[in-house]
């Protein structure tokens, strides 16, 4: 049995805990939390730090972002392959300051793990849509009031870094590096500093892409809700990423390919890709088991990890900027 630490008790860390008490091969070891509230029902061992854990094989660090290169340096002290949540940290010197780190690191982009990703991946290279031109996504809920009450996101809980960083980290995933990027505010009803949005991007593998976001209006559109990934957010099966290129187009997650040739013969839907295989955040666990065996390397690096939150970055910039 591999024996896991999770440091944080919120939503993720949570999530992450579930999996590990429903996988054979694995034995949480402790649950790492402060907060004697957190995660109450859950009957696991409880410690307040990693210095009272018990012995692992390996952390997974779920704590708020900016504790997570604080995090990640004890976890290496202890010598503990270590699972980073997303975004790896809350500034690019924190992120920065892992460098030097020698345990694995895998960090926690799970999306990248979800079959329909992979198989928008595997479509993509084998040429089925020709060289991809455009691209079009939108990430819209409304979050409840409640999420912000009484904690960290009442001041810094920006969908870019909180949402927003997963669909940079699988922009780069699908088309390759974002090389420039422009970003335009929206309407802020919460009175937060960033609620919604809009993104222009250029990628180095030739697509631009455009998204547009917000977590102020309920909608049927988002990776969440399309995929019905997250236990926490209603599915509607509902495509919400468009991709166009020079023999056709597909849109995601659906996975339906448009084949056509020019305005006189309009393009026509052919039959969805299948794509099948376990959650993603059981599919990532399972990977960073291989990860501390050895028998893998990490799918999402540290120098992933750092590429999405500087992509975030700049944008919340921009936008704070524009909105002055």
């Amino acid at each position: 049995m591999t024996r896991l630490l999770v440091m944080g008790g919120g939503l993720i860390g949570r999530r992450h805990a579930e999996r590990i008490l429903a996988h054979p091969s694995v034995e949480l070891a402790a649950l790492v939390d402060p907060n004697p509230d957190a995660a109450t029902d859950l009957d696991v061992t409880r410690c307040t730090s990693l210095a009272d854990a018990p012995p692992a094989d390996g952390v997974i660090i779920a704590t708020p972002t900016p504790l997570h290169a604080e995090n990640a340096h004890d976890a290496a002290a202890l010598n503990l392959p270590m699972l980073i949540e997303k975004p790896v940290a809350a500034t690019l010197a924190q992120a920065d300051s892992l460098d030097g780190i020698t345990q694995p690191i895998l960090i926690g982009h799970h999306r990248r793990h979800h079959p329909k990703v992979k198989a928008l991946k595997a479509l993509l290279d084998a040429d089925t849509i020709g060289q991809p031109v455009t691209a079009s996504l939108i990430w819209a809920m409304r979050k409840p009031d409640a999420y912000f009450q009484g904690n960290w996101r009442a001041t810094d809980g920006s969908p870019v870094l909180i949402n927003l960083v997963h669909d940079l980290d699988l922009i780069r995933y699908w088309f390759g590096n974002i090389t420039q990027i422009a970003a335009l505010p929206g309407p802020t009803l919460r009175g937060l500093h960033i609620e919604s949005g809009a993104v222009a991007l250029a990628t180095a593998n030739g697509p631009t892409i455009t998204i547009s976001f917000a977590d102020t209006a309920p909608s049927p559109w988002g990776f969440e809700a399309a995929t019905g990934e997250n236990p926490n957010i209603g599915t509607t099966h509902q495509d919400m990423l468009w991709i166009t290129g020079t023999k056709g187009a597909i849109s995601f997650p659906s996975l339906t390919p448009w084949q056509g040739r020019d305005w006189s013969h309009p393009a026509t839907a052919q039959s969805p890709a299948a794509a099948n295989g376990p959650t993603p955040l059981d599919a990532q666990l399972d990977h960073f088991l291989d990860v501390i065996a050895g028998r893998a390397v990490p799918i999402c690096t540290l120098a992933d990890g750092r590429a999405a939150l500087a992509a975030a970055l700049t944008i919340e910039q921009q936008l704070q900027e524009r909105a002055a």
